[in-house]
C-alpha cells in the first residue's frame, strides 16, 4: 500500500491509494473457499460445490467486498499517519493506470477546520433583569380569565372584543364573487379574523341593522383575483355579544387545577411557573447573544459536506413535523435551500462549541446534570417519576448534558465578556401584545 497527499482548497483534501492486485486476488480467493466450505448447490453436496462454480457466482460480490475493504483499510491508515480529521466521507475515484501490480485510486474528502479560539473579552452581552411581582401574576391572571371567556347577548351597538354573528354579500363589479357570502358567519371583532375595514363597518353596528360599504382589498391580498380591487359588501348584523369574564374565585381557582379552591395557592403557583418560565426566556436571550459572540470572534471555513449532512437532517425533522400536522410532503414539497443558513450557523456553533469545551475543559459533571433534572422535575405533578424516566435510559440524561454543556459555555462567556444588566418589560420578555 502506498498513499500520497494533496491539498485542493482549504478543506478540501486528495489522497492517492495504490493497492496491491495480489493481495486482493489473495484475500479474494480465501473468501471464496470460505463461502464455498457452506455453500449448497443442486447436484453436489454440501460444501463440495467446484470452486470455478463457486468463483463464477460469488466472484464479483467478494472482489467488490475486499476490495471496498482494502479501500477503508489504506485510507484510514493514510489519514491516521497525516493525523488528518476527515468531515464527513471520502469520494472514491479509479485513476487510470498503466501498473500490472497495483490498482490506483483518489480518495477526495475534507477535513475539520484548526480553530484557534479567538477573543471574547469585547463581546457586549444584555443580560435582561425581571423579578416577578404581583403586577405580572395579575397580567398573567388576566389573561388566563380571557381565555376562559364567555359571551351574553347585548342590545348595544358591537365593540371591539365583541362576537358578532352576521350575514355577508361581497360584490366585484356588481357581481357577487367566489368566497365573499355567508350566512351566520361568528368572529370577535377585534382580533384579526377579518380585515381591519371590514371589522370597521361591523363596529357601531346593532342587532337587524343592515348597511353597505365599499372595501379595498390589500395589494397583497392571497386571493389574486381580488388583490387591488374595491368591492362592495353588504352586511346585517344578526347578534352582538359582550365579552364576560370569569371572576378570580374558588371555582376559577379548581379550574387552574387547585383542587381546595385555594386563591392564595392558585397564584402561588402562577408565581412559581412566571419565575420558572421568566428564568428560561432570560437564559434563552443571554445564549443567544453569547452563541452570536462566538460566532464572530471564531470565523471559521465550513466543511460542505457537514453542512449538507445537516441540511438533510433539518429537512428531515421538517417532514415528520409535517405529517404530525397531517400534512404531505407531496402537497408541500421541502426545498433544501430553506435550511441553508441553519445549517451554516449550526454547524458552525458544533465545532466552536466541542473546541472550547474541551480547551477549556468544560464538560457537565454528574452533579450538574442531576440538578437540572431536578429542576425540570419541578415543573411536574410528580417529579420523582420524571427523575426516574430520565435516569431511565442514557439518550435522555445524554440531551440534559448536552444543555448542561450549553449552560457552561454561556457562563464561561459571560466571565469574559462585557455585561451589562438591563431591565426587561414582562409584556416583550413573555412575547405578549401590549
Amino acid at each position: 500500500m502506498e498513499a500520497t497527499t494533496a491539498q485542493a482548497n482549504d478543506l478540501e483534501r486528495r489522497v492517492d491509494l495504490s493497492i496491491a492486485i495480489c493481495n486482493v486476488e489473495k484475500e479474494m480467493e480465501q473468501r471464496l473457499k470460505r463461502m464455498g466450505k457452506n455453500m449448497k448447490m443442486s447436484g453436489f453436496r454440501p460444501g463440495k460445490v467446484p470452486f470455478s462454480i463457486v468463483k463464477q457466482q460469488h466472484g464479483d460480490q467478494a472482489r467488490h467486498e475486499v476490495l471496498s475493504e482494502e479501500l477503508d483499510r489504506v485510507f484510514g491508515e493514510a489519514v491516521a499517519t497525516q493525523k488528518m480529521r476527515v468531515a464527513g466521507y471520502p469520494r472514491i475515484e479509479p485513476k487510470v493506470t498503466e501498473s500490472k501490480t497495483h490498482l490506483e485510486f483518489s480518495a477526495i474528502f475534507e477535513v475539520y477546520p484548526e480553530i484557534t479560539l479567538g477573543d471574547t473579552s469585547t463581546a457586549e452581552i444584555e443580560r435582561p433583569v425581571l423579578e416577578v411581582s404581583d403586577a405580572e401574576i395579575d397580567k398573567t391572571l388576566d389573561i388566563l380569565r380571557k381565555q376562559r371567556v364567555s359571551y351574553v347577548d347585548t342590545d348595544r351597538a358591537a365593540a371591539v372584543e365583541d362576537r358578532v354573528v352576521i350575514d355577508f354579500l361581497g360584490k366585484k363589479d356588481g357581481e357577487p364573487f367566489q368566497g365573499g357570502q355567508a350566512t351566520d358567519y361568528p368572529f370577535v371583532l377585534g382580533q384579526g379574523m377579518m380585515l381591519p375595514d371590514f371589522e370597521k363597518a361591523v363596529e357601531g353596528a346593532k342587532v337587524g341593522e343592515s348597511k353597505t360599504f365599499d372595501l379595498a382589498f390589500p395589494d397583497d391580498y392571497h386571493a389574486k383575483d381580488l388583490a387591488g380591487q374595491t368591492v362592495q359588501f353588504e352586511i346585517t348584523v344578526k347578534q352582538v355579544q359582550a365579552p364576560k369574564l370569569p371572576e378570580i374565585d374558588a371555582e376559577f381557582a379548581i379550574g387552574m387545577g387547585i383542587a381546595d379552591g385555594d386563591i392564595t395557592k392558585m397564584r402561588s403557583e402562577i408565581e412559581a411557573n412566571l419565575k420558572r418560565e421568566v428564568k428560561r426566556r432570560i437564559e434563552a436571550k443571554i445564549k443567544d447573544q453569547v452563541m452570536e459572540a462566538l460566532i464572530k470572534a471564531n470565523p471559521i471555513s465550513l466543511p460542505s459536506s457537514l453542512v449538507e449532512m445537516e441540511i438533510q437532517r433539518l429537512m428531515q425533522a421538517a417532514r415528520q413535523d409535517m405529517e404530525q400536522r397531517g400534512m404531505k410532503n407531496a402537497d408541500f414539497p421541502i426545498q433544501p435551500e430553506w435550511f441553508t443558513e441553519q445549517a451554516k450557523r449550526r454547524v458552525t456553533l458544533g465545532l466552536i462549541l466541542a473546541e472550547l469545551v474541551k480547551t477549556e475543559k468544560l464538560q457537565a459533571t454528574p452533579e450538574q446534570v442531576r440538578a437540572m433534572v431536578e429542576e425540570t422535575a419541578q415543573s411536574y405533578e410528580q417529579p420523582e417519576e420524571i427523575i426516574r424516566w430520565y435516569y431511565a435510559q442514557p439518550q435522555r440524561l445524554g440531551e440534559v448534558e448536552g444543555v448542561a454543556i450549553e449552560s457552561n459555555v454561556v457562563e464561561w462567556v459571560l466571565s469574559k465578556a462585557k455585561v451589562t444588566d438591563k431591565a426587561a418589560a414582562f409584556d416583550e420578555l413573555m412575547g405578549q401584545k401590549q
